[in-house]
């Protein structure tokens, strides 16, 4: 499954709309999604959106979709 991450980069502040970024990942679960940002990145996750269908193909044609892939 593919999942959409709202989140802000730094944990410290507090969160703003304007700072929001997203990011694609492919994972089983939301809650496998969240554990492999979280184990990555020091991301303040705001929203974790699973896409399926004409949400996904939406997504797909935006030029900034990427899958992000951690090691």
């Amino acid at each position: 499954m593919i999942f959409k991450v709202l989140y802000q980069a730094d944990k410290t502040r507090n969160p703003q709309r304007e700072l929001t970024q997203s990011l694609y990942v492919k994972a089983n679960s939301a809650i496998e999604a969240r554990e492999l940002i979280e184990s990555n990145t020091d991301y303040n996750i705001e929203l974790i959106q699973e896409l399926t269908g004409n949400f996904l193909e939406f997504e797909q044609k935006e030029p900034s979709f990427k899958l992000t892939e951690f090691n």
